[in-house]
């Protein structure tokens, strides 16, 4: 019987083992690490706002916003104190394009819409089927007021138009990185349709309102409910503030994607921080992270066109 002869390694090559079994173990407990800087959604970051020629403090953002509001300044900001809005418009699909769709029913017919993102600044016309998306930078619970706005800088009777039970069933709270949208995808229909209630109507004042606790004195109903004048004025108020505004650069026009459809419809879905961002920051100076966070969205309308004569 022929003897087995055992070979036992070298202490260097012994060292060059332990030394490669450590390196694995370390490259396997970082894949199996969360990526924070890829999944935690940051809604504010100053990396990200375009301020001219000024070199950004840190690595290169994926996003860029300008400033619309040079007048407040974008220092002071809580992160958490960010309300991000998006405005979509809705237009009929054409085959050919990319970009997901809204199908409505109108009896045996069926209609797909194509949501495109609206720039803060833009003017909408009569007939437009909008849609809102609303994300907050932190937990807390939603309220949204609607006004009409007149051109002599009145405004209409203010309505709550969110909470309603026939969103999300009623629940109103809201989580970083969580999309709430008015109205929701099973709505019907799913979108406004912007309508003038008189000559002078020149607009909406939609007021956002972020509390870190349920307004009580609030119950929802299944459709929007008329808001006390005395009461939302008591909310500007207590929580109103100067309030500045960031547009993302290269954001308008862009279609409706696939994450930001899937974070609308699902509502423990949150988004991530490679994923679309809003298309416009709210931010108010000096607001604390403990603070209700109030803002006014305004919507304007195009003039009509003049009617034309005939000879």
């Amino acid at each position: 019987m022929s003897r087995v002869r055992k070979t036992i390694p070298s202490p260097r090559i012994l060292v060059v083992w332990m030394m490669t079994l450590c390196v694995a173990g370390l490259l396997t407990a970082t894949a199996q690490q969360p990526q924070s800087e890829e999944t935690t959604r940051h809604l504010w970051d100053t990396a990200f706002i375009d301020q001219g020629n000024k070199a950004p403090t840190r690595r290169p953002a994926r996003r860029s916003y300008r400033v619309v509001t040079p007048h407040v300044p974008v220092v002071g900001v809580a992160p958490d104190s960010v309300i991000g809005v998006t405005l979509w418009r809705l237009r009929p699909a054409r085959r050919a394009e990319t970009g997901e769709r809204i199908i409505t029913h109108d009896g045996p017919e069926s209609m797909e819409w194509l949501p495109e993102r609206v720039s803060s600044t833009g003017r909408l016309s009569e007939g437009d089927r909008i849609r809102m998306s609303i994300e907050a930078a932190r937990t807390g619970y939603l309220y949204v007021v609607d006004q009409e706005q007149y051109a002599n800088g009145s405004k209409g009777e203010p309505y709550l138009i969110f909470p309603t039970t026939r969103t999300r069933g009623g629940d109103n709270s809201v989580k970083a990185g969580r999309i709430v949208e008015i109205p929701a995808q099973d709505d019907a229909p799913p979108y406004f349709t912007l309508k003038r209630t008189r000559a002078d109507h020149v607009g909406e004042n939609v007021i956002v309102l972020v509390t870190p606790t349920p307004i009580e004195s609030l119950t929802s109903t299944d459709k929007a409910q008329r808001l006390s004048a005395e009461t939302l004025a008591a909310w500007e108020k207590s929580w109103g503030t100067q309030t500045g505004r960031l547009e993302m650069t290269n954001g308008v026009g862009k279609s409706w994607t696939k994450q930001e459809r899937e974070a609308g419809a699902d509502g423990t879905r949150s988004m991530t921080e490679v994923e679309p961002a809003p298309q416009t920051l709210y931010y108010g100076p000096g607001v604390g992270s403990k603070d209700p966070v109030l803002i006014q969205v305004q919507l304007q309308y195009a003039r009509p066109a003049p009617p034309v004569r005939r000879r």
